[in-house]
């Protein structure tokens, strides 16, 4: 087991009677799973949202993108205020500023106070994710259990995005689509009442200050470069209004590193991604973020565009790519004790690309069986298979003061890959498509869409083939 994965510092841990593991593990996991199904649950009720708020289709990509750039960018910050001023703390700071930005996006009555709305959302994420690891961590003891424990809140995490297209549907169909983002509102208050109640407080950090000029640039900077590339669907990658936008974003994450070579007390210390099993793992789940994230995103278009599936239809069609999500994500531990981690990341990898390389080959007619839930189940199959080897590498290595900030390194290359992935993916789509909106022509996109993912997959798993670590402390802690 890893000192990262060891219980923070006793001298600032709360001295009141410590709760049952199983319900700090409980509430943890449910502050993972509520702020993933929001990276997801939006999808199936994208349709009605443009309608109903007159979105065009740019800012119906930024409804998804807002919400995972900001939640993205300030995952950093996030994970370090945990360890400087408390996991506990910070939970609940990041779940009440997320419940009360829902309440916000469900009343919205304008496209831009919905993505305002999305946008805080993802802020109040940032805040919340990076706690949901290290309060677990501290909670559950070293050894079998503890890898129990994190491959579940993998699980969670993954089961999230893959809830989130039956939720949305059901909530679309039964009520509206702003009840995709209501339903957060007694969700969170429930979790926050069982964590004012039973989650006890722990810190790592040493008094130092947070780096709020390196949280800024890196969270602009992510932002521009995504603003960027969104922009190429329209006016084509050699227009000033795009070229101009991935400039700057290039050039505030060049300022970001600078930055960060030089503070005191910087957000990221370039010096953790010296470490070959951090740097590895979260280069490793950038790519492989970016190719996975538009799965739901383009399913759930081509559920309802082509096949002309209800919102509810088209969640249930994903049903069973949940499922597969959540036995890939369990069965890793096993499998990563067997065989390590390196091999279980890649393995996964490859079933995914498989099954991206299946959805390639959608048509307009597709049948069910064939053309979405087979292929479905072999995509999240594999991405829950190499979920936990990946996130046990990158948080692995660091001191107990580091263990925010790992946390929320992992979680901002995921997101962000996401997130740059699905503006790019977008844009191949919508370049194929020419503007046509035939049921033709939009598959031809999504099919290119995916093709691109297989593509970043297969290179994905060669760079996990030779950069990640072949065996080591974290892939035996399933014994």
């Amino acid at each position: 087991m890893t000192p990262m994965l060891e219980a923070a510092d006793t001298s600032h841990i709360s001295r009141r009677t410590a709760s049952p593991t199983w319900l700090v593990v409980a509430l943890a996991c449910a502050g993972q799973f509520l702020v993933v199904l929001d990276v997801s649950v939006v999808n199936v009720a994208l349709p009605s949202m443009r309608t109903d708020l007159a979105l065009s289709a740019s800012g119906l990509q930024w409804v998804v993108n807002a919400y995972a750039i900001a939640f993205a960018g300030f995952m950093l910050l996030g994970g370090r205020a945990g360890d400087l001023y408390g996991r506990k703390r910070m939970f609940l700071v990041g779940l009440g500023l997320f419940t009360l930005a829902s309440l916000g996006g469900g009343l919205a009555q304008d496209g831009w106070q919905l993505l305002l709305a999305r946008a805080v959302q993802g802020l109040g994420a940032a805040v919340l994710a990076p706690s949901t690891l290290t309060l677990l961590t501290a909670a559950v003891p070293e050894g079998a259990a503890r890898a129990r424990a994190i491959a579940t809140w993998t699980a969670v995490g993954a089961g999230g995005g893959a809830a989130g297209g039956l939720v949305g549907g059901v909530l679309v169909d039964v009520l509206s689509w702003r009840w995709v983002l209501l339903i957060n509102v007694p969700v969170g208050a429930v979790v926050l009442a069982g964590s004012l109640r039973w989650l006890t407080e722990s810190r790592a950090g040493d008094g130092r200050r947070l780096d709020l000029p390196g949280a800024l640039l890196v969270t602009a900077g992510l932002g521009t470069l995504a603003y960027g590339i969104s922009q190429t669907e329209a006016e084509g990658w050699t227009a000033a209004a795009t070229l101009v936008p991935l400039a700057a974003g290039l050039a505030l994450l060049g300022l970001f590193l600078a930055v960060e070579a030089r503070t005191a007390a910087p957000l990221m210390p370039l010096g953790l991604l010296g470490r070959r099993t951090v740097a590895s793992a979260n280069a490793a789940t950038l790519v492989s973020g970016s190719a996975m994230f538009c799965m739901w995103y383009f399913m759930t278009l081509y559920a309802q565009n082509v096949l002309g599936y209800s919102p509810l239809e088209a969640g249930l069609a994903l049903v069973p790519s949940s499922v597969a999500v959540l036995v890939g994500s369990k069965a890793a531990p096993r499998l990563m004790r067997r065989a390590g981690a390196r091999t279980v990341a890649v393995g996964g990898t490859l079933v995914a690309a498989t099954g991206f390389a299946w959805q390639s080959t959608l048509g307009p007619d597709g049948a069910y069986t064939t053309a979405i839930m087979v292929p479905g189940i072999l995509m999240m199959l594999g991405a829950g298979l190499a979920a936990t080897p990946l996130a046990s590498l990158a948080t692995s290595g660091a001191a107990p003061a580091e263990a925010g900030l790992l946390s929320g390194l992992v979680n901002t290359s995921r997101t962000m890959g996401g997130s740059l992935g699905l503006a790019v993916m977008s844009t191949i789509a919508a370049a194929r498509t020419g503007g046509d909106g035939g049921a033709a022509a939009l598959t031809d996109g999504y099919a290119a869409a995916f093709r691109t993912s297989t593509g970043l997959l297969l290179g994905g798993a060669v760079l996990m083939l030779l950069w990640l670590p072949r065996r080591g402390a974290v892939t035996r802690q399933g014994r």
